[in-house]
């Protein structure tokens, strides 16, 4: 695994995209700042038209932004892009093969363009076709593939010069649940060698896969989080047997408590949502109020939030 320094920055990043020379434009990003280490798996998660795949394509120096800087490995993808993606494996949304073209000849292709050295071209090809998978598969032309493993050759385009970052652009999407599974797996064992930035709007990607995520909405960096941060709660649920008198306005006077919301619980019994404070955890002080007033407790439990949850709210 790589070492702890930033392989990733991008400070105040912008991009509008303009339909004519008079009109104010769309933006696309807006003032995106992020970092990211390396040996990192970072998850960007969005709705369609969020900005992600602007975003990957600013950061692979495809696309210059307006404003901000980009940098990767401590060099300048605006100013030098050409040695930045020497060190950048870049899976687009729709991997550029070429269906004519067999397994072999169209990663023959690529080692040249990549400038890879004949001597070292067999052994570079051969660990980016069983890293990925596709041995079984070298005579096939690439038409005749299915998605998953047409993906699969974009992976192994993308990591045939070994670049210490991979950046992946819905690798999953159009592929059957076989299909996604497998293509997780392989994320995780090319994640032993590189540094891995990919963009989904599937959630259980990023929770199957991610430390970290990022959640990219109306061009915005909305959360910024590892994953266990973005779970993590001080909110409970209390459950009583019977209904009790102005409980809301008794929770509601704990110091820990910020709000109270009354809920539906199975069975019917009377339930409360209780959000506490970000320093404390709720839960002994709703417990020492209920057991001081001898409420008929049912149930009193942390109220764990879902990477779901937390996107919902953001996209709000």
């Amino acid at each position: 695994m790589a070492g702890e320094q930033e392989m990733v920055e991008l400070n105040g990043v912008a991009k509008t995209y303009r339909v004519g020379r008079r009109e104010a434009g769309q933006p696309a990003l807006r003032n995106v700042s992020l970092k990211v280490r390396s040996g990192e798996i970072v998850g960007l998660l969005g709705p369609n038209g969020a900005g992600k795949t602007t975003l990957l394509k600013i950061l692979t120096g495809y696309l210059q932004p307006d404003e901000g800087s980009v940098m990767v490995e401590g060099i300048d993808v605006v100013e030098n892009p050409r040695a930045a993606q020497a060190r950048i494996g870049y899976l687009p949304e729709n991997a550029p093969v070429y269906p004519e073209l067999s397994v072999q000849s169209y990663l023959n292709m690529i080692a040249d363009l990549r400038g890879i050295p004949a001597g070292e071209r067999c052994e570079r090809m051969s660990q980016a076709i069983y890293a990925t998978g596709l041995q079984d598969r070298l005579t096939q032309p690439i038409g005749q593939l299915s998605k998953g493993f047409r993906q699969r050759v974009g992976l192994a385009q993308a990591i045939l010069h070994r670049p210490p970052l991979l950046i992946l652009d819905e690798p999953s999407v159009g592929l059957d649940p076989t299909q996604i599974v497998e293509m997780r797996h392989l994320i995780q064992r090319l994640a032993e060698r590189s540094t891995i930035v990919f963009s989904t709007h599937i959630l259980s990607e990023v929770e199957a896969l991610c430390q970290r995520v990022l959640i990219l909405i109306n061009g915005e960096i909305r959360a910024d989080a590892r994953l266990s941060d973005l779970r993590s709660s001080n909110d409970a649920i209390l459950v009583l047997n019977a209904p009790v008198r102005e409980a809301a306005g008794r929770l509601k006077g704990l110091p820990e408590v910020r709000s109270v919301t009354p809920i539906a619980a199975d069975g019917g019994y009377p339930a409360y949502r209780i959000q506490g404070d970000e320093q404390s955890d709720v839960c002994p002080a709703v417990y020492a109020l209920a057991s001081h007033l001898q409420w008929p407790l049912r149930e009193l439990r942390a109220d764990r939030k879902t990477l779901e949850n937390v996107f919902a709210k953001l996209a709000a």
